[in-house]
């Protein structure tokens, strides 16, 4: 008889748990309260970067043991991956930001501006020194999430949206993944909520291939190309639980940065606004904790779509048997 798992939470780390499970030939049913896949979810508003080596910058080395993996889990189970590297640039007057930026990081090349305008001609004599990370990704979250869940029924799984779960109840004939984010603080006390904020635009005169990274001693920006001339703007991080809406302060800061990466996004559309709460242990790190035969996966932070693929293949590991992934630091047992 086949083993079953039920999972809570159609989100990045719901769904990479799936993903994983269904590959050892678990089935797996994944409820969410949401009726559709994605808007609901903090992973909607991610910027769908990979790019370990960047977020060393003001994170754990684990970061980078933990993200490697994630490029090709990706381009695997969705084929939406872009591996054009990541470019970090700042203005003159924050030189001082691109050389501390340089020390906490690693795996890059330092270009000038003939180097800089050969990657992105739009960027043309606007910066005189980059730092280009060749190895690094990025993906449109919103597709890689729909294409996760579409692969997913293809091999089986089944998915009860519109669905508000009592997790105790089903615990006592299954196995459950909690992979609720910030909304399984009701049985994660530790959790913190971290508000995050980003702008969707399209932009006709801007073209880049890559996320661009603009240093800021505040803010720091990244923008991320989509399709047809859209741009996903982000991310601020304030420790809040509150979701609702994006701050003054925090548009002008996003759209004066983009203004200062390139002026013609001074004439750029705003398509749309977007806040989330992203759940957060203290250390800032992801945690597998386990009480009877519930399982959460949580606290992954500003690192959804980096750390959901080695945190889901740990936690399948754990669930069939499986020697477990010993580069996955933080799986704590309770």
């Amino acid at each position: 008889m086949s083993q079953h798992v039920s999972i809570v939470g159609a989100g990045v780390t719901g769904l990479s748990c799936a993903t994983e499970l269904v590959a050892r030939g678990v089935e797996v049913t994944i409820y969410d309260r949401a009726e559709t896949i994605g808007p609901a979810s903090c992973s909607w508003y991610a910027g769908g970067m990979l790019a370990p080596w960047c977020e060393r910058e003001n994170a754990e080395q684990h970061v980078i043991t933990l993200g490697a993996m994630a490029t090709d889990w990706w381009d695997t189970n969705t084929g939406l991956v872009s591996r054009n590297g990541s470019l970090v640039v700042a203005q003159g007057r924050d030189k001082a930001e691109l050389s501390r930026f340089a020390a906490r990081t690693s795996n890059f090349e330092e270009l000038g501006t003939d180097a800089i305008s050969a990657l992105e001609p739009d960027l043309a004599s606007r910066f005189q020194r980059a730092l280009f990370f060749t190895e690094e990704a990025h993906l449109d979250a919103r597709k890689a999430v729909k294409e996760l869940a579409a692969r997913l029924e293809q091999n089986g799984a089944t998915f009860k949206m519109a669905c508000e779960v009592d997790i105790t109840g089903l615990a006592q004939s299954t196995t459950v993944i909690d992979a609720r984010g910030f909304t399984a603080r009701d049985r994660l006390p530790e959790l913190r909520g971290v508000k995050g904020e980003m702008l969707l635009v399209h932009c006709r005169d801007v073209s880049l291939s890559r996320p661009v990274r603009l240093l800021h001693p505040r803010i720091p920006l990244y923008i991320v190309p989509r399709e047809d001339g859209v741009f996903m703007v982000g991310a601020t991080m304030i420790e809040s639980a509150d979701g609702k809406r994006i701050s003054v302060r925090s548009m002008l800061e996003l759209l004066g940065s983009a203004y200062s990466l390139h002026p013609a996004f001074g004439e750029a559309e705003i398509l749309e606004t977007g806040v989330d709460v992203r759940p957060a242990y203290p250390d800032n790190l992801p945690r597998i904790t386990t009480n009877g035969n519930i399982i959460s996966v949580n606290g992954m932070y500003r690192h959804g779509f980096l750390l959901s693929p080695a945190i889901a293949r740990q936690a399948a590991a754990m669930i069939v048997a499986e020697s477990p992934n010993r580069e996955v630091p933080h799986a704590h047992h309770t």
